[in-house]
Formats: structure tokens, sequence, C-alpha cells
């Protein structure tokens, strides 16, 4: 899938892993390593934000079913609108290294100027419906710009992101491309990307292929917005299921509470410009949980705002990597699962067939 020229620069990407160590395909187990190879396989590519996981193999294994599931997989839904709707959740999210992914790749797939018509202004406007949930653009009343029957696939695509966004914005730099490059290198490269991009999306291998991956688990019911396409549905259950073991082994449960208390009814907004409101939430916690409460509550809420003492404080008292991405995964899919049962409450019932 890649150029020769382009492979090791790729590979080099992993140097951009930050607060955890990057894990090279040689260096992986056997169980991580099949993980990295279906992603280079499917995706076309190394895909940094799930090899970031590594130190977690079935936290790893759970980006990816839902990355690969959602996005990558042949459906129902166009592959460039669950990129335009990528790239809209990712800028509210403000995570700029996936939306100059996935913006690139919208561009190298529907080129040229958003004009009245095009397939280009179809797909952003369903992605805008996707952005519109947390600023209130749009009324509860209004119906989405799609049908029924692609919402698995679109909400799946959405709340995938709001997970991989709060991810990316602890564990990458704000771009996959090599820092310094001039203007001039950087344009091509990005022009290299999506090739890339438009040329995996060619593939759309067929769905579900992946869920052997993770044990089989039951649908939760926030999920139920999937429940209508069966490798949505799996991936998003065994993923949440992989997840909260992962959660409940490093997290805290007086931290569990105080987020899954943060979170209900939350509908996306920045709590505020400054840590003030993450202080007050912890001063409730026990003082040996205040670390993983703020780092919880900062990575669900405000992961832009996470910086390197407030992740050497968790590491204090759980040193290693493992505890640190088991911690935060769970903080992001708790946040990313709110969010898409918002989506999904506001979802007409899809009809079979």
């Amino acid at each position: 899938m890649t150029t020769p020229f382009l492979r090791p620069a790729l590979r080099r990407s992993l140097a951009q892993i930050h607060r955890v160590a990057a894990v090279r395909p040689g260096d992986a187990g056997e169980e991580v390593a099949g993980v990295f190879a279906e992603v280079e396989r499917e995706f076309g590519m190394p895909a940094p934000p799930i090899w970031l996981h590594a130190a977690a193999p079935e936290v790893l294994a759970a980006s990816w079913v839902m990355l690969r599931e959602t996005l990558v997989a042949g459906g129902r839904v166009d592959r460039a609108t669950k990129e335009a709707v990528a790239a809209a959740v990712s800028a509210a999210n403000a995570c700029p290294y996936c939306v100059e992914v996935h913006g690139t790749a919208l561009a190298a797939m529907l080129p040229g100027a958003v004009a009245p018509g095009t397939a280009r202004a179809a797909a952003e406007e369903r992605a805008d419906w996707f952005r519109s949930d947390g600023d209130q653009r749009r009324t509860p009343d209004d119906g989405p710009p799609f049908p029924a029957q692609a919402a698995p696939e679109l909400v799946g695509v959405a709340v995938t992101f709001h997970y991989l966004n709060r991810m990316v914005n602890l564990f990458l730099a704000q771009s996959p491309l090599p820092a310094g490059l001039p203007p001039a290198a950087r344009s091509a490269a990005r022009a290299v990307l999506g090739r890339l991009m438009r040329r995996s999306a060619r593939l759309a291998p067929p769905a579900g292929t992946s869920l052997d991956l993770l044990p089989a688990a039951p649908l939760p019911g926030d999920l139920r917005w999937a429940e209508s396409t069966p490798s949505i549905a799996g991936a998003f259950a065994r993923a949440a299921a992989a997840i909260g073991v992962a959660g409940a082994r490093s997290v805290p449960e007086g931290v569990r509470a105080l987020v899954a208390d943060r979170l209900t009814g939350w509908d996306g907004r920045p709590p505020g410009i400054s840590r003030a409101w993450v202080e007050d939430a912890v001063s409730a916690l026990p003082g040996d949980q205040r670390a993983a409460g703020r780092l919880a509550l900062l990575t669900a809420q405000a992961s832009y705002q996470v910086d390197d003492g407030v992740v050497a404080e968790f590491r204090g008292d759980r040193p290693g990597d493992t505890a640190l991405i088991e911690l935060t995964s769970w903080a992001a899919l708790t946040a990313a699962r709110e969010l898409g049962a918002r989506l999904g409450a506001r979802m007409p019932k899809a009809v079979d067939g």
C-alpha cells in the first residue's frame, strides 16, 4: 500500500508518540504484533493513534476494532462521508492531528471547492450534524441529513473519534507530518498522505472480520444506537467490555464514580478555560486518588489541557505505561459513550431491510 519512499517515513512517525513508549512491530509480542499487522494491511499504513495503545494489548485491540468496523470496513456509507464526520468531530474536540489526517483524506477523496450540489457539500452537511450536537446550532427535533440505516456507521465513526481524539491529544504530536518541514515539503507530504488514504479507502474490507480479536460481549444500553448493524454492535460491545475491564483494574472506584457523575447529561462543551473546575471536582476524593481523578476528568472533558505534570503526578503512584493507557482509555471511552448516547437519542429508528 505504501511507496518504498514513504514507508520509512511512516514508520518514523511512531517517534511522535510521547508519554508512553512506542512499541515497534519487531519488538512486539504476538498479540500486539497481530493487531499491528492487521492495521497496516487494512488501513494501508501504520496508525500511531492505534499503536500508542500497545502497552495494554486488549485496549489496543479495542481501539482498532472500533476504528476498523466504523471507518475502514465497507458498509452502507461511503468512506468520504465517514472521513468528513471524523474531521468534524476532531475539530470539535480540538485535535489538530486527527483534523489534518482526516481532512486531508476527505480532500483527496472529494477534491475541489465545497460548492452546492457537490458530493463534498453533501458529505460536509452530514458531518456538520455531528458537529452541531455540542454547540446546539440545531434543535433536538432536527432530523439527520442521512437515512436511519446509515446511523450506526456514522454515529459509530463519531463515537470512535470522540475516543481517539482524547487519546491522540494526550499521546501524539499535533501533526502526523515530521516537525520542521518547510512549507513546500509539507504540502507535498500532505498530498502523498491524501493519496495513500484514498487508495486505502478503495479496499473497503468486509465488515465484521476484526471482531474475533476480542471476546463476544452483550451490548450495553447506552450503545443501542448500534444494534441494527451487527458488525458495529459487536465492535462496540467487545470494545466496551475490554476497556471496562481495564478501567476496573487501573481506575479507582471513587474516580470512576466521579467521572460518571460529571459526564451524566454532558453535552461536550469545554468545562472552562482554566483547570479550576477539575481541582474543585477532585477535592471530594481521598488524597491518594486525586492524581488519578485529575487525569481521568481532564481526559474525558478537556484532553487538550493535560500536561506532563498531570501525567507525572499519576505515574508517581502508578508507574509504567499499562496503567496510564488503561485509565485514559477508560475515561476517553466513557466520555465518547455519553456523547454517542446523545447522538443516538436524536436518531429515528432504523427499519430492517
